[in-house]
């Protein structure tokens, strides 16, 4: 049901569908199968800041299995200096120590880099609160080993969280209660549409981001739930009816099909940030470090494959609309979004899942990232062909959430097309 004209854009469900489902969702997933995307380094052990949170999720499907530090080479464990970060990334874990130390004769142009990405890493710029990736607690994790599903973990722990982000992080006044709201009178979300067609377009693009993040969170549960969990083998797969009680139209009470427009709003942002980012991977000096020279300059070529072809996208969507008023205006605006979606960067160490945890750290430091992205195209345009880019850096843990979130993005938009067909043969 949900075709058409997305709100506050140029463009509609059906363009979406045909280049992300034939042309970039396939590049894509191959991509993000590559050594440089597979491994993030996260710290899952932080406490939360928001409450005293002793509910861990004691499922077994809720667990993230680390790579072993001893079997990760050197070149990533030397936290001595910036490049280490972008050193040798094992074809898998488990083959890790076979590939020795990273090369320690850096060119002159990367030493200088280096110190670049030391002094940015503090900049202001950032809408999230990222991972001291130098801490004890930050281990590095393969995404492939850790895939994103349906763990067990719901009810009130779940809940509190979501309505932490949505209360008090998305401009909402209290007494404006969003629909379908856990145990309240609710007037088919009229008071909250009306108010969220009053405010400015930047409050209203933060409320669709968020709600799309979530859409798409649950279509990843939906599509990867455990079907069948015997002592000899554990089977996911599609679940139709935990799809239509998050999204069918009459069960939630028109709420499904305005969740999904939210979705694909939410991929046309993250797509426009990559049709931006174009000119800081184009550099000759940029590489996939990994410590495989010809893998390294393939990836790259793949990469820049999907950025040319995100930017040949037909219908993007006109960030030039965002903080456009009086200058001094909306530079507070962009400061109390910036400020909102790094405490959403910070709730996601409340969730008690650490599966759910890493996957909603991961996604939500991807879309900081792109916002980031936007809010720095003046920069961009700046970046000089060779040497070091001063304004502008992207670390290695932000170009692998950037890539991964818009994978997950891109593949919830797939598996609508799925679902769609499930449906159609059911009826």
């Amino acid at each position: 049901q949900v075709t058409g004209h997305l709100d506050d854009c140029t463009c509609d469900v059906e363009t979406i569908d045909a280049f992300n489902n034939y042309k970039l969702f396939p590049r894509l997933n191959d991509l993000l199968e590559s050594d440089y995307f597979r491994y993030y380094k996260v710290n899952l052990k932080k406490p939360c800041p928001f409450w005293n949170d002793s509910s861990h999720c004691g499922i077994r499907d809720c667990a993230v299995k680390p790579c072993p530090s001893d079997e990760v080479p050197d070149g990533i464990r030397s936290g001595s200096y910036k490049y280490s970060e972008e050193a040798n990334l094992a074809e898998e874990c488990e083959e890790a120590e076979r590939l020795g130390a990273v090369d320690g004769s850096l060119s002159k142009e990367t030493q200088e880099a280096v110190l670049q990405w030391t002094r940015h890493d503090d900049s202001s710029d950032s809408f999230c609160e990222a991972d001291d990736i130098h801490s004890p607690d930050a281990e590095y994790v393969d995404l492939l080993l850790n895939p994103e599903r349906y763990t067990g973990y719901k009810g009130p722990d779940a809940w509190k969280i979501w309505n932490s982000i949505y209360e008090e992080n998305c401009f909402k006044p209290q007494n404006v209660k969003r629909p379908l709201a856990s145990g309240r009178g609710d007037d088919g979300g009229h008071a909250f549409y009306k108010w969220l067609k009053g405010v400015c377009v930047e409050k209203r693009a933060f409320y669709k981001l968020i709600s799309g993040l979530h859409a798409s969170i649950n279509i990843h549960l939906s599509a990867r739930y455990l079907l069948q969990d015997t002592w000899s083998e554990k089977k996911w797969g599609p679940n139709v009816t935990e799809f239509q009680q998050r999204f069918d139209e009459v069960l939630t009470r028109g709420e499904g099909p305005r969740r999904l427009k939210n979705l694909y709003f939410l991929y046309l942002i993250e797509l426009r940030a990559l049709s931006k980012v174009l000119p800081f991977f184009e550099r000759p000096g940029f590489q996939l470090y990994t410590g495989n020279p010809s893998h390294d300059m393939e990836m790259k070529n793949q990469l820049l494959e999907i950025l040319h072809l995100a930017k040949s996208f037909p219908l993007h969507f006109d960030e030039n609309s965002f903080f456009a008023g009086n200058k001094k205006e909306a530079a507070k605006l962009k400061e109390e979004f910036r400020l909102h979606f790094k405490n959403i960067s910070k709730i996601m160490d409340c969730v008690g899942c650490f599966k759910c945890r890493l996957w909603g750290k991961l996604q939500t430091q991807g879309l900081g990232t792109a916002l980031k992205i936007l809010f720095s195209e003046n920069l961009i345009e700046k970046i000089p062909e060779s040497g070091p880019s001063y304004a502008f850096q992207l670390t290695r843990q932000e170009i692998v959430a950037l890539f991964n979130a818009f994978g997950r993005v891109s593949t919830s938009v797939r598996e609508l097309e799925n679902f769609r067909n499930l449906l159609r043969n059911m009826r």
